[in-house]
């Protein structure tokens, strides 16, 4: 009798044991998964790597491009660069003597456009600093982007990229024609008189369109900033693979 319930403690005991390991095995699987998963949240979680992804939305650039654009020197900009890569949100590839970086798929531009978007819902002091860029510019609110795109390619709407040439080339909105900022002044001739110009860049948080629209609405033109660009429109350029 003794020796059957001695029997039964042991085996409750190691049914016991059992449990417990198999708790924690499923508590350390469960730590691992959301440690990988933190590994984006930390390789997000300075400004300046936010910009770079930014600005790699809109293309593949060199290191020197984008440390010129993000207004940073080449060594942070690499470093940041290297802890983006480590986390597989950008890959690089190497031409003759640079080092080309580009966005690893297209989640990462929607990625970005998801944890902007949640941080103007939530942060008043970001909602406040973004009225600063837009209380000045009208925004093209009473058109969809199907209707924008329906008058721009009827030639109702003059939709125009003032974004460097590389990043139209490397993707643009549907009928958008290539102004760069620095050539619009140049090249207003080419608007024909009476149409509505729609001006955009790189995202809401970029300020070219805007300064478009200003010297546009100086010389007389009817114009609009559309606060969107390629990463919103969900058309950023990334490499196909095969």
């Amino acid at each position: 009798m003794y020796l059957q319930r001695s029997r039964a403690v042991k085996r409750a005991g190691d049914n016991m044991a059992a449990m417990v390991n198999t708790q924690n095995d499923s508590r350390r699987l469960k730590d691992l998964l959301y440690e990988q998963v933190a590994r984006i949240g930390k390789a997000a979680c300075s400004p300046k790597r936010l910009e770079l992804i930014e600005l790699l939305c809109q293309g593949e650039k060199p290191v020197e491009t984008l440390a010129r654009e993000a207004g940073i020197s080449m060594k942070l900009a690499s470093a940041h660069l290297r802890e983006l890569r480590a986390a597989h949100l950008v890959e690089t590839e190497r031409q003759g003597k640079n080092v080309i970086y580009r966005i690893a798929n297209r989640a990462v531009c929607d990625f970005w456009v998801a944890i902007r978007s949640l941080a103007e819902d939530r942060l008043v002091e970001l909602r406040m600093a973004l009225a600063q860029i837009e209380s000045n510019p009208k925004e093209l609110a009473p058109h969809d982007r199907e209707t924008l795109v329906r008058l721009a390619e009827k030639g109702d709407v003059i939709v125009i990229d003032v974004r460097p040439p590389a990043e139209y080339e490397a993707a643009h909105l549907p009928f958008a024609r290539s102004v760069p900022l620095d050539e619009l002044k140049s090249r207003l001739a080419e608007f024909p008189a009476g149409k509505t110009v729609v001006a955009y860049c790189r995202g809401p948080y970029c300020l070219m369109a805007r300064d478009a629209v200003e010297l546009l609405r100086k010389k007389g033109f009817d114009a609009m900033r559309l606060p969107e660009g390629v990463a919103e429109w969900g058309i950023a350029p990334v490499r196909q693979d095969g």
